[in-house]
């Protein structure tokens, strides 16, 4: 009995030792306020996304829901007004597995706002599926309805700048490739639907996102908008919430034991959108509020290039 007891007090102390370190996440230390800007994050009625509204919110911010559930995104808007004080909080609608849908609330913007400060692409997924424009859902929501949201929302930011567009992307970006032909054949970044090519096609849309924040900026200098890219730490959110019931039981005591709070997830993204000083890394990958390098990949100008072009033509806009 007293062996056990050593193990599991062993066991513990570990555990303890690599939450207060290893999986620890730093938090964003900017007192920026934000009265008078106005933000748009997508997907931001549940999990990091309402908590990065509820933080821009107490600061000042007009802060607008971009998301597809109306009921749940009101719900979001209340909870943020009564907990912020701040009023300026509205939802609209978006969906972004629906390439109309963005341009439909790209336009009811443009018309009903007449500033943009920060965009926050923040709302991703992993579930099997079709798009309305055909697309493998995780690449036409976590890549292509955020690529055409942020092209159609780039004049509005040049005006209102200095400004910022911030992807969530996420370390399994390092894991992901790009595969052009089969994105040309299937309109997707990948095949199959087990629980193994789910991962490869979240991961491979992650190296998308990063991809797309290194080319916008190459097409961003000397405009004053600037875009960051962010892995914001294993966090427990939604956003598998679509997947089969094997799988989250498979991953719940993972999730239970090693992942952390929407609140911690939301951090990076604080820092990319409100830190003053980081200007010159615009284009840059951070983790933990901080710039870290991206996989090599992730850097390669001819494939950003080419995903950018591939993007525009496949969302109509070439």
């Amino acid at each position: 009995m007293f062996p056990l007891l050593v193990l599991c007090g062993a066991l513990l102390g570990a555990y303890l030792l690599l939450c207060l370190t290893v999986l620890r996440l730093p938090r964003c230390k900017s007192p920026v306020k934000l009265h008078g800007k106005t933000v748009v994050i997508t997907g931001a009625n549940t999990g990091i996304g309402k908590s990065t509204a509820m933080d821009l919110a107490k600061r000042g911010a007009r802060v607008i829901l971009a998301c597809r559930d109306q009921q749940r995104a009101e719900a979001a808007v209340s909870d943020i007004k009564k907990e912020s004080g701040n009023n300026e909080v509205l939802y609209m609608h978006l969906d972004l597995a629906n390439l109309q849908s963005v341009r439909s609330f790209a336009e009811n913007f443009l018309k009903a706002e007449s500033r943009l400060d920060i965009l926050i692409n923040n709302a991703g997924l992993v579930m099997r599926g079709k798009t309305k424009d055909g697309f493998g859902m995780i690449f036409g929501v976590n890549h292509l309805g955020h690529f055409l949201l942020t092209v159609l929302l780039l004049e509005r930011l040049k005006a209102c700048s200095p400004s910022r567009v911030v992807t969530v992307s996420s370390g399994a970006h390092r894991v992901g490739k790009i595969d052009f032909d089969c994105i040309n054949t299937h309109k997707d970044l990948g095949v199959g639907d087990s629980a193994v090519a789910l991962f490869k096609l979240y991961s491979n849309s992650k190296l998308c996102n990063v991809l797309f924040t290194h080319e916008l900026a190459r097409r961003l200098e000397n405009t004053n908008v600037t875009c960051y890219s962010l892995h914001p730490g294993a966090i427990k959110t939604e956003i598998g919430r679509h997947s089969n019931l094997w799988w989250k039981m498979a991953l719940l005591p993972i999730t239970t034991l090693f992942f952390l709070d929407v609140e911690s997830g939301a951090q990076t993204t604080l820092h990319c959108a409100l830190q003053e000083g980081i200007e010159h890394l615009s284009g840059r990958y951070f983790s933990k509020c901080a710039v870290e390098e991206a996989s090599t990949k992730a850097r390669d100008d001819a494939t950003a290039k080419k995903l950018w072009e591939v993007s525009e033509r496949l969302c109509g806009l070439a």
